[in-house]
């Protein structure tokens, strides 16, 4: 299922989530070069997200993870380790990528964004990201597998949304031609849920350190962090905002 958008109205100018999306794309299109250069994505995603083992020094130097043919990343102890947390959340490791974290943070950001202020959502945001980097590293001490994406700190973006607007209806897809409308709540729980049966595998101790593919703890942590966090960030409610509880 994807989101379309919503039944609200943006109370103010979604200018902070206009920026985050030009950033991430910016940083896709000429940091990354869109991904048509396999040797620069392979690069980026190497040097720049972050490995968990690499950060815990839980991962031996020189370890080599295989990323595509005749392609590995291999651990180091880069000083730019220690910001991968914070520079991961703008890399992408593909088209689907990419397009799927914007959908998202367009679609619930901007509402969000407007219960805050552009300042206090950026904040909200990279907070989020930082917990949800904070929860995988958690959960996959150990891992040698690089980790980039938005998908964090846009997870937080949905747990504030879940408290923020609740009833809120939330215009959905299901390929190839169902369209229909649901509350946020169901949206969100049900997404919320998904996170969770898919992470709990990977809690395993034969696993957890060298697990790949979706980051889900990332997901639930930044989440949990969203719904924890929001009321400290969100102003009191401007006209036409629908604040609610659950």
């Amino acid at each position: 299922m994807i989101p379309l958008g919503d039944d609200i109205r943006p109370v103010r100018k979604p200018v902070m989530t206009w920026l985050l999306l030009a950033v991430t794309w910016t940083v896709w299109l000429f940091v990354q070069q869109g991904g048509f250069d396999l040797g620069v994505l392979a690069q980026t995603v190497c040097n720049l997200g972050m490995v968990p083992g690499e950060i815990t020094h839980r991962a031996a130097i020189g370890f080599a993870v295989p990323i595509g043919e005749n392609m590995s990343c291999v651990i180091d102890n880069d000083p730019i380790n220690r910001f991968t947390p914070l520079l991961s959340i703008f890399l992408h490791g593909g088209w689907g990528h990419i397009i799927g974290d914007t959908i998202y943070l367009w679609v619930f950001g901007k509402n969000v964004e407007g219960s805050m202020g552009a300042t206090r959502f950026l904040v909200f945001y990279l907070v989020c990201g930082l917990v949800a980097a904070a929860t995988h590293i958690a959960a996959n001490p150990g891992s040698a597998v690089p980790t980039v994406g938005a998908s964090g700190a846009i997870s937080g973006i949905l747990g504030g949304y879940l408290l923020l607007f609740p009833r809120a209806r939330i215009r959905m897809y299901f390929p190839p031609i169902f369209f229909f409308s649901i509350p946020a709540v169901l949206v969100l729980l049900f997404w919320f849920g998904e996170q969770l049966v898919a992470g709990l595998p990977q809690l395993s101790a034969m696993d957890r350190d060298v697990m790949g593919g979706v980051a889900v703890w990332a997901h639930v942590g930044g989440f949990i962090a969203g719904a924890a966090l929001v009321r400290l960030f969100a102003k009191a409610a401007p006209a036409g905002t629908q604040f609610g509880s659950v």
